[in-house]
């Protein structure tokens, strides 16, 4: 009698699992390589916990580093870092897809759906070119940013320079914030204005979510197809999700730059000493660097209370879907403040430009703020807890690791290896996203989805 062969059981991993297990894999081998003597300068061994850390804060594109990323590791683990950034930046699908291109390899559908879901697709159509589109734009404007900064800093450091600019070039357009310049980040640029626009441009752009490039390069490639072609005109829409991205962009940006000035203008730790040009210069780069790049030209410590908690706020939100930046993300701030003032006003719809938003991505919206909110709120209760220090440095501290932005009260060396721990852990859940962070945990029970309840009033407010 011929016996049946006995498949092996196949193991189904949930897209937010595979998102979850990508990063900490790149993480766990990433530390593993810092922590080896030929990474170091000194040719030493890395305390792991500092080479976990720096891993961490590596992949999770977010800047907050306990050892000095100038002077501590050799070259060989600076490159290290700069892979891990860029991994980090790409995102572990984007980087096994491309894996999986290079050997021609073909792309199947659950491959596919990790895209959609890993890009906040809407369709699965187009995807592979679409991730083909992200990986050759990241490295166009990452060169770009690269070309831009050889001038100067190969005037500075000599040949280093070309190793500093490709570093710095990266770091900015994945909002890494991490630099080997030295260990007060730009600040001895403040009063270049070269620096500051070309740091503030890769910023931005890694920041706006690669959706809205493509969709405002179509609509200028349409705009000059027009003009050649009056006969024939074309009408020029714009989405609601871009135009959502690029207004709250705006605003979030100048209203930071404002706030910044308008609280520090005559404080001697920051803005105080510079004249009127240098002090717009310094706030708008402390705005826009908010927007979780990491970098900084005036001292996080010197800043007044004011300006300290209008960063925090631009730290949680962040920057926009489908980028490189962290945060909560500007689509999910302004979807939820929509819900508020809708719900003020009477309306029964959240509307938005003149559209109407589904009831769907109100709740997705507010699960979101929610996640991250509560987390937050743990983590620096736990850290106050362990480390004693002022209150406002520790929250600016958490609140700059979960939006993975990487600016810091100098609390990041001072940190014990619970502290450390803390941070991590906290990174690590920014840049996977919380909601990803809590999907790859939590089993719904598909049948009890189907289950309808009776519904009964409640009181509020």
């Amino acid at each position: 009698m011929r016996k049946s062969k006995v498949r092996p059981k196949r193991i189904n991993i949930s897209p937010a699992a595979f998102i979850l297990l990508g990063f900490g894999l790149a993480i766990l081998v990433g530390s593993l390589i810092l922590t080896l003597p030929f990474c170091s300068a000194e040719g030493t061994f890395t305390p792991y916990i500092d080479a976990l850390f720096t891993a961490t804060t590596s992949v999770c594109v977010t800047g907050l580093v306990t050892v000095s990323t100038a002077y501590h590791w050799s070259i060989f683990g600076q490159v290290v870092i700069l892979l891990l950034i860029q991994l980090g930046g790409m995102g572990v699908v984007a980087v096994l897809i491309l894996f999986l291109l290079v050997l021609r390899k073909r792309i199947g559908m659950k491959s596919r759906i990790l895209i959609q879901q890993s890009y906040s697709l809407d369709t699965m159509k187009g995807v592979v070119w679409f991730l083909i589109r992200i990986i050759r734009g990241m490295i166009i404007v990452e060169l770009v940013g690269f070309i831009c900064y050889l001038p100067v800093f190969c005037r500075q450091f000599g040949p280093a320079g070309i190793w500093k600019s490709l570093f710095l070039s990266v770091s900015a357009f994945c909002n890494a914030g991490m630099d080997i310049l030295g260990d007060v980040s730009l600040a001895p640029y403040a009063g270049n204005y070269w620096i500051n626009g070309v740091t503030m441009a890769l910023i931005v752009l890694g920041g706006l979510g690669f959706m809205v490039w493509w969709e405002v390069l179509d609509l200028i490639k349409k705009w000059f197809r027009s003009r050649n072609n009056p006969d024939n005109p074309v009408v020029l829409r714009m989405s609601l999700h871009a135009k959502i991205v690029l207004s709250s962009t705006c605003v979030l940006i100048l209203s930071g730059m404002l706030v910044t000035l308008l609280t520090d203008y005559h404080n001697p730790l920051t803005l105080g000493k510079m004249d009127f040009s240098r002090k717009c210069l310094a706030a708008l780069f402390q705005s826009v660097t908010t927007r979780t790049a990491g970098f900084y030209t005036i001292p996080q410590t010197g800043l007044s209370d004011s300006a300290s908690l209008a960063s925090m706020v631009l730290m949680f939100i962040g920057g926009s879907p489908g980028g490189t930046a962290g945060g909560i993300k500007t689509m999910t701030a302004v979807i939820l403040l929509a819900a508020i003032l809708s719900e003020t006003e009477g309306r029964e719809e959240v509307v938005l430009f003149k559209r109407a938003i589904s009831s769907e991505y109100v709740r997705k919206a507010l699960t979101i703020v929610g996640f991250s909110f509560c987390i937050w709120l743990f983590f620096t209760f736990l850290l106050c807890g362990v480390e004693g220090k002022d209150f406002m440095q520790l929250s600016y501290e958490t609140v700059s690791a979960i939006g993975t932005v990487g600016l810091s009260k100098d609390v990041t060396p001072m940190l014990s290896s619970a502290g450390k721990l803390i941070i991590i852990c906290l990174m690590y859940a920014g840049r996977v996203g919380p909601v990803t962070f809590a999907a790859a945990f939590l089993t719904r029970d598909k049948k009890d989805m189907m289950v309808h309840y009776a519904d009964e009033n409640v009181f509020l407010g």
